[in-house]
This record gives structure tokens, sequence and C-alpha cells, in this order.
């Protein structure tokens, strides 16, 4: 199914104008209903087509926010929660028109108990203001997905990126939060201990719902101590099998790896050009490995003895915090080096997951397809948990080139489920990946169809969004 075909809601105008009206009194200038404003609010970084709302609302409070949404269930209008913007699978769109609730005006930090190793956020404070704001304490939060996204839009989306391997992902970092719901209750999911026993766990029902069940207020999330000493570095391999071999027998050995990360031959010669760098261009493992002196050194050492028995190397690495910062800004810059590959074009970021002993045959198959389709696609993966990221480059006005793309993603979210893997690790299924889900979760869809009724009867909260239109 066509990614454009998956967009349909349909529009209450009459609601729609009475809460515009009713927002605009309220809200006065914090309230905006210009194209520019709105254009904003549904911009999105793959192709699938902006679909605007209706109007603004920068809210500043949990109550603003309750406010809002009950003014919206009211009337039955949706509500969009925005917070940077940078979700790739149109998790922002309002395809049947409605509230973006920007929640960028909501970035407090609330409290740091540092010797919980915790503290408490709102949602519109990203990841480099609370690492700024923690950085005289020894602590950090190591939840990088790349962009500099708000906190609230990567537990939505249940983000995680290239620490993941040894931090894990925003699904175990956040303990505890507040959201509220659609008939404008705050909820708040668990208490600050470390574990619980009591009731359901409604922190995990909420991390990775993607709006779609309440919008997140606040955040109560891990920190990790800032590690000692830092070691990285860049390995060549001469195939995807080797490394991700490699990669295996890493973690077998039980080294506490912070980052392993893969870049096929394409990418590597985008990165060369983009970040003048002057690596080969054969695949490649960037590493990164966490802890004292002596351990980082260890652990490095360990690591270029395994790759060599797998073909690898030499494995360069160094703990000059000033390049290993250019490394990891060259990975993070991936997506604009592969658009610089082809100017003109749009890029369709994508993402699956699989088991780890089927990560090397997958991106093998992957890249025979792109090649028999004729497709330009780089590829990165954090293949320290199985996941990676293919980035289309197409031409957004070829339609035959939109055709082979969606039919190319479609035959790679497929290749993932059939080997016990998922059609996303991180992106989200937004409105991009919802044909997908079935396939994936069978009649575990109908679980999810019927907690979003009996939370969401109205189909209020980010319609359009994970679930296909539909009744429960």
């Amino acid at each position: 199914m066509a990614l454009a075909d998956l967009q349909a809601v349909a529009r209450n105008d009459a609601g729609i104008a009475a809460v515009l009206g009713i927002l605009k009194q309220r809200f006065g200038d914090r309230f905006q209903t210009g194209a520019a404003i709105r254009g904003q609010h549904a911009h999105t970084t793959t192709y699938i087509p902006s679909q605007l709302p209706d109007g603004v609302a920068f809210v500043q409070s949990t109550e603003e926010v309750q406010e809002v949404v009950r003014i919206c269930g009211d009337y039955h209008v949706p509500v969009i929660p925005f917070g940077t913007g940078t979700s790739l699978e149109g998790h922002v769109n309002a395809p049947g028109g409605g509230i973006s609730i920007d929640l960028m005006g909501m970035n407090r930090i609330l409290s740091v108990n540092a010797e919980d190793l915790d503290c408490t956020i709102e949602p519109g404070v990203t990841r480099e203001d609370l690492n700024t704001h923690l950085r005289d304490t020894g602590l950090f939060f190591p939840i990088d997905p790349g962009a500099n996204a708000s906190l609230g839009g990567m537990a939505s989306t249940r983000a995680s990126g290239t620490n993941a391997v040894r931090y894990g992902t925003m699904r175990e970092n956040v303990l505890s939060l507040t959201a509220v719901t659609a008939d404008g209750k705050a909820v708040t999911t668990a208490r600050r201990a470390r574990k619980s026993s009591a009731g359901y766990d409604l922190t995990r029902l909420f991390v990775g719902s993607e709006g779609t069940l309440g919008v997140i207020t606040s955040l109560t999330l891990k920190l990790y101590g800032i590690p000692q000493a830092i070691s990285g570095g860049v390995c060549p391999f001469p195939s995807v099998e080797a490394a991700c071999q490699a990669v295996i027998a890493t973690i077998q050995m039980g080294i506490p790896v912070a980052r392993i990360e893969l870049v096929n031959a394409l990418t590597m010669r985008s990165l060369n050009e983009y970040s003048k760098l002057g690596y080969p261009e054969s695949p490649c493992l960037f590493v990164e490995f966490h802890g004292s002196e002596s351990g980082v050194k260890e652990q490095a050492e360990t690591f270029g003895e395994i790759v060599g028995e797998f073909g690898g190397g030499p494995f360069q690495w160094t703990n000059v915090a000033e390049e290993r910062t250019k490394l990891w800004k060259a990975r993070h810059d991936a997506y604009w080096a592969g658009l610089a590959m082809r100017p003109g074009c749009k890029g369709l970021s994508t993402d699956v997951c699989v088991p780890i002993s089927r990560l090397a045959e997958c991106i093998n198959e992957t890249e025979d397809d792109i090649a028999a389709c004729g497709l330009i696609a780089p590829i990165v993966g954090h293949v320290g948990d199985g996941n990676f990221h293919v980035l289309v480059l197409m031409d957004p006005d070829d339609p035959k080139e939109i055709e082979t793309t969606e039919a190319f993603v479609a035959r790679l979210n497929m290749r993932a489920i059939a080997m016990e893997g998922t059609c996303t690790g991180e992106h989200g299924v937004g409105q991009g990946k919802i044909a997908f889900l079935p396939h994936e979760l069978g009649a575990g869809v109908d679980v999810m169809r019927a907690i979003k009724h009996a939370l969401d009867p109205h189909n209020i909260m980010n319609p359009g969004k994970v679930l296909p239109i539909s009744a429960p």
C-alpha cells in the first residue's frame, strides 16, 4: 500500500471552527492560525506530504494542556502533540486537521536527584539541554537519537540511538511520566522507585504510543555517571557479514561496548566526502567504550584482537575527545552526507530491526534488493541490537521512482518481519508503517485498538497514526 493512501481522516469542520474561536479568545497570541506557523508544525523529514493543523496552541503548563484537550474533546476535534518536529514517519501531521499542541514552552528541568540518579523534566526539554544542565553534576542522560529531539517526543516514539546497546532505549530509561488523556485528566503512571509490582505498567503503555493515548507533560528519567574515560575508533571489514560476525563475538565475549555502529561501503564513501574523512570505502564499524582508563584501553585492545579473527582492521582507536567528537559528528551527519550524494533528491529514511544473528543476512538481501531496483540507498546500523537504517534517495517528482521506493520499503519491512524482527526499531509507526503492524503483531493489533478506544473513544488523540482508521 502506498504511504499516501494511509492518511485520510474525516474532518470535523464545524467542531474545528468552534474550537478555533474558543482557543483564540483563551490564549491570545499564544494561539496561532497563520499558514507559516501551521506549516512549521506539520513538516516532516521524509517524503510523506505535510498535512497542516488548523491552529497551534503554545502551552506552558500541564493545566493548559488539559484545557486545550478538554475543549477539543468537547467538539471531537483532533489533538496533535508537537515537540521539535524531528520524527520521521509523519507523526506530527494532521490528516484530519485539528489543533497542534506545541510543548516547547514546557522546557523546565523540575528536579535533579543526583543520589538517586534520576531527574524530572517537562517534555519540551531537549536531550542536549538536559545534558548541558547536568554537566556539573557528573551525570548524563545517554539516549542519543542523533537529532536534538525533545525528550517528550523521544518518549512518545520510544527513541533510542547509538548508545542503546549499553544503556537501552527510552523504554528502559523512563521511570514515570504524566500524560493528559482524551478526557482531560492528568495521569501519573508511577513513582520514582526503580521498580514496582503495583498494577499495570502504565509507563510503558504511554512510552511509544506516539501521542495516540495522551499528551506527555512530564517525565522522570534515569541518569548515569559520566564515564571516567572514553575510547573509540573505526575499523574496516571486507564484508558486512564479517563486520556483523565481529559484533556478535564482541557481545558474546561480554565486552561492555557503549556504541557499535555499522556503515556500509556506500555510506562510508558519503561520509568521507561530506565530513572530509579518509577511511577505507568498505563496510566499517564505529565503536566506543566507556569506563576507567585501564578498562577502555583493555576493551579496545580486546576488540582489536576479535576483529582480526574476521578479517577486519586495522582498528584505529583514540581516547582524545576532539578526535572522537569528529568521528561521531560524521556518523550523526550520515543523513546529510547521503542527501549530498544526489543533490535535489528527497530522502526517505526507514528502519527495521532483526535478531542480531539474522542481521548480516538481512542487510545483504537489502543491498541486493537496492541494486536490483536501481536505487541509491546508503545503510547505517545500530548493529549491537540488530537495528539498521536505509536512506533511499529519490526524485519526489518522479511517480515511477516513488512507486519503486515504496515497493522496496514494503519488501524491507516484510523481510525483517519474516526474520522474526520488526518493521521499525526506533522510528515508530506514525503514518508510514501502519500497513505492516498487522503482519508483525497479528491479533495484538486488536488489543491495541481496544486500549485506544477505551482511553480515546472519539479518536481525537493524534488520529491516523499507529492504528488504521477502523471501528474497534
